[in-house]
């Protein structure tokens, strides 16, 4: 929307203005008290931040058509950057109405709410027991209970191993390591299938999601489009919107359903596969269901995974799990697309190349010579071949998941209280 008589200077202002904004605001940020309640006005400011994230992606997504369709004078740039900015500051209003226009609660009605207690455990002889040995001895069926009926259940269920142990009837086995749902390290993790899995299914989902953002504009140049960076917006606002998208839609899963949050996970997998499915068996307009459900999806996996990671591995290491899992997505890209895409586009290039040359009448039974750095493959069997196996890749990535979904059902029911149907 900038029409910068130099591209020079849009790269240097978008390599140095992200610092310059930290530096300016680096002495004005400061931790600030919330309040302790649930206040009326969370639920709508916090809808009107998402509308306004909505509205803001539809407009990019609007003023990038019409820019595609119709030259447009700078008088309508400068007003369509006018609105640009207004939609950008719109959620400052949140802030000014709490701190300016909403009336204070009394502070005794704020400290209704209880600090945590720091439970000490309770030492007997050289052990020590916890709630989460005792969920050892503890039956399957005691997670279909309602809530209160089971701590009351694992309280004296704890008071009998007490009295066992004191007695010496009983020797507690130590469990090595924390549980779901406690805090690990990043070693601790790294011994434990889940994470594994979880990592797995991102690599498989998340790799292929980026190898189709990295060679998005040489896909389109392929089926012959010229404004190929429509299509590479295209899909950076659709990942926006599925990072937006894909929290709201894990959170209501779990608070209301108590369903793990992989279950999420899955369900976009399975959209990336039909994508990438679409666009193999070469149907018409397949760059644009492409870039829709390819940028939602890879979007959508890095606001469900950090959120399940937090739940299932805690966040004392949350940083160290969190940056370990971001690997997922440059591994997988390196291997899908410097090797499987740019092998075969290498492929069907040089086929084409020897096609043309047989068709022109040069070929002579001379071998062919070519640098295949000017080899340029057309069609969409450029990358279809690379595109089916990338969708059966997101197959996989489902099943791994939805084995993350059937090892973490019971933590979810504990955590949030529903046990699941």
């Amino acid at each position: 929307m900038f029409n910068f008589p130099d591209q020079a200077s849009l790269v240097f202002m978008v390599a140095v203005g992200p610092s310059i904004v930290i530096t300016a605001v680096m002495f004005l940020v400061r931790p600030v008290g919330g309040h302790k309640q649930v206040r009326p006005s969370d639920h709508s400011s916090f809808l009107f931040i998402y509308s306004i994230c909505v509205i803001l992606a539809a407009y990019l997504l609007a003023v990038l058509l019409l820019q595609d369709l119709s030259s447009l004078n700078e008088n309508v740039v400068i007003f369509l950057t006018i609105v640009l900015l207004i939609l950008i500051v719109l959620p400052i209003i949140i802030p000014i109405f709490l701190v300016f226009f909403s009336e204070p609660r009394p502070v005794l009605e704020e400290s209704l709410l209880p600090e945590p207690e720091k439970q000490e455990p309770s030492r007997m002889g050289s052990f020590i027991l916890s709630l989460s040995e005792v969920e050892d001895e503890r039956s399957s069926e005691e997670d279909t209970l309602p809530p209160s009926e089971r701590q009351k259940r694992i309280a004296h269920l704890q008071a009998k191993l007490y009295q066992a142990a004191a007695e010496g009837a009983v020797r507690v086995k130590r469990r090595k390591g924390p549980r779901r749902g406690e805090d690990f390290t990043l070693l601790q993790a790294l011994v434990k299938a889940d994470f594994w899995l979880i990592f797995l299914s991102l690599v498989l989902a998340s790799g292929s999601g980026l190898t189709v953002i990295d060679n998005l504009g040489q896909m389109s140049q392929s089926l012959g489009y010229s404004n190929t960076h429509i299509f590479v917006s295209m899909i950076s606002i659709w990942n926006f919107l599925g990072r937006v998208a894909g929290g709201y839609f894990s959170e209501n899963i779990v608070k209301y359903y108590a369903y793990p949050r992989p279950v999420a996970m899955a369900a976009v997998q399975v959209v990336m596969a039909f994508a990438l499915f679409f666009y193999a068996m070469g149907c018409p307009g397949s760059i644009y269901v492409v870039s829709v459900l390819i940028g939602l999806g890879y979007g959508a996996h890095w606001a469900i995974v950090p959120a399940a990671v937090s739940e299932l591995f805690g966040l004392k290491s949350f940083g160290a799990l969190y940056n370990f899992l971001t690997l997922a997505s440059p591994a997988g890209s390196l291997i899908f697309s410097g090797v499987i895409a740019s092998g075969i586009y290498d492929y069907q290039a040089k086929q084409q190349h020897e096609h043309r040359i047989q068709s022109s009448g040069l070929g002579l039974g001379v071998p062919l010579v070519v640098k295949d750095d000017f080899l340029t493959c057309y069609g969409s069997i450029c990358y279809s071949l690379t595109m089916g196996i990338m969708s059966g890749l997101c197959i996989i990535a489902f099943i791994l998941s939805m084995i993350v979904v059937h090892r973490t059902k019971r933590v979810y029911a504990q955590l949030y209280g529903t046990p699941l149907a």
